[in-house]
């Protein structure tokens, strides 16, 4: 007797129910491989010598000073109190190339993940297939009237499933997804690197301009004395080495100003491919040392901290997670695998009739797989995974001391350029009252002109030693806040846009 048509569904339905009814029994399996454990933070509660800050706090109102418990703001460049500088990084963060790829980098990492936890769920394929066929006279027809001349459509759904048992492609997801964190960092480090290059370049640019401005005034004092030499020489006063040697020194202060033109306009085009243009687009503002303001108040993370700020650290250890997850990976490629496959469809010789119950055909299906022999592959690939393993950690170890190694550098710099300023400071405040008493001396003819013009010059190299000293305090205060993490969890986008693997991201620090 024929099934009737209300038979129909229910033979379909039961293949594609006993597979999901049985995935539950499957995917609660047990996970192959070691689980990751968050390394602890490393057993030191300082960078350096304690003098360091000690001796940078005890400086006057002037000086920096560290605060300890003071977060890294997210925007730590507005703490130089430049709008322009401001606007400029917010133009880099959006046109650079180096932003856009990091975050496209991103987004693959993502899909990436998303794509492999696929392999959690059945697969289901339908298809439909139509062909003429003859059938020898010399064999039977396989249809029911004997025809050896037909047409055959099939219509055929499709499902499989591999149960993750053994959790293969759960270690699988968890080192995509740790990889995708670690894209994530990078994306960070990337935004850190970007924002603190413009700060750089600003201030760069702005200790060449004060350089050029007083080597402009030195070749003017240079030429002015010149004047007087050869006035001199003509009443006899002087030799004529004298007016040599003086056209000497205009040479060399002349010749100084090519370089430091040339530093500036390669700075310029610099400072435009990090905002993604090209060198010949303008870049309306120009930088001026009196532009930058230097933050007066400098935060210092404790240690414990500084390994979760820093980005690189955070990549390194998800990196490391990665490595770790493909240990379970490997090990679970040598158990067995098991695969469950249903099959439903009509394959009638008249397209009118697909839907008919005499044409329809199901099948179920299941299968175990048990390495035996692979030429031992199996056992090399897991011993490999363990190496990579700890090559990861190793690499991770090597990042957290250079970031520690990285903190100190920048502390030793910071005091290092307190006393240069200070030295420069002093030179510059002591020569320019000198001119001030030279100016006197020769408005009651106590000295000659000469004598004026070189305390002016002596004045410019002061200024020059100034600016210079000034740049690298400005740069090694850009270095802190780069060494310490640059504050990119104090963001408000963080949140979102954290990795789902990350912890919590508190009010006032980051991830623990």
């Amino acid at each position: 007797m024929k099934n009737s048509p209300n038979t129909r569904l229910p033979h379909r339905a039961a293949v594609v129910h006993s597979v999901v009814l049985l995935m539950p029994l499957f995917v609660a399996g047990c996970m192959a491989g070691p689980n990751f454990k968050q390394p602890s933070a490393p057993p030191v509660d300082h960078y350096a010598a304690s003098s360091l800050t000690k001796m940078m706090n005890a400086g006057g109102s002037d000086a920096q000073h560290f605060v300890a418990d003071m977060q890294v703001p997210a925007q730590w460049w507005t703490l130089f109190h430049s709008p322009a500088l401001n606007r400029l990084i917010a133009q880099a963060l959006a046109s650079n190339p180096g932003m856009q790829g990091a975050r496209a980098a991103m987004r693959q990492a993502q899909e990436n993940v998303a794509a492999q936890k696929g392999s959690s769920y059945p697969s289901v394929d339908a298809g439909i297939n139509t062909t003429r066929q003859r059938n020898p006279s010399t064999l039977s027809s396989p249809l029911e009237s004997n025809a050896n001349y037909y047409t055959l459509t099939t219509a055929q759904v499709s499902v499989s499933y591999m149960p993750d048992i053994f959790g293969g492609n759960r270690r699988a997801v968890e080192s995509l997804q740790a990889q995708a964190d670690a894209q994530r960092f990078q994306l960070e480090a990337t935004y850190l690197t970007l924002t603190s290059n413009v700060v750089l370049a600003a201030i760069q640019e702005a200790g060449l301009r004060a350089q050029i401005a007083a080597t402009h005034g030195i070749v003017d004092d240079q030429t002015r004395i010149l004047a007087t030499v050869r006035r001199e020489f003509a009443l006899g006063q002087l030799a004529e080495s004298d007016v040599a040697a003086q056209v000497a020194l205009l040479a060399q202060a002349q010749a100084t100003l090519p370089p430091l033109e040339k530093q500036l306009a390669q700075q310029r085009d610099a400072l435009a491919a990090l905002l993604g243009r090209y060198s010949s687009d303008d870049i309306a503002v120009q930088f001026n040392l009196a532009d930058l303001q230097l933050p007066h108040d400098l935060p210092l993370s404790i240690p414990s901290q500084m390994v979760q700020q820093r980005p690189d650290v955070r990549a390194a250890e998800a990196q490391w997670q990665s490595a770790n997850a493909q240990v379970g990976v490997a090990i679970a490629n040598r158990f067995p695998k098991l695969t469950l496959s249903a099959g439903a469809g009509s394959s009638p010789t008249r397209i009118n009739d697909i839907f008919k119950d005499a044409t329809n055909f199901w099948n179920l299906g299941a299968g175990v797989a048990q390495p035996i022999f692979e030429g031992g592959s199996l056992m090399h690939q897991e011993r490999a995974a363990k190496a990579a393993n700890d090559q990861a950690e190793a690499q991770y170890r090597s990042t957290v001391i250079a970031a520690f190694q990285n903190v100190a550098d920048t502390l030793y710099a910071i005091r290092s350029d307190s006393d240069a300023l200070a030295v420069a400071q002093t030179s510059a405040d002591a020569a320019s009252k000198s001119l001030a008493i030279a100016q006197r001396q020769l408005a009651l003819g106590d000295i000659a002109e000469a004598v004026l013009l070189n305390s002016q010059q002596t004045s410019q190299q002061a200024q020059i030693a100034l600016a210079n000293a000034q740049v690298s305090r400005y740069a090694d205060t850009v270095a802190l806040f780069q060494a310490l993490g640059g504050g990119w969890w104090n963001r408000q986008d963080i949140a979102a846009a954290l990795p789902a693997t990350s912890a919590a991201v508190p009010a006032a620090g980051p991830p623990k």
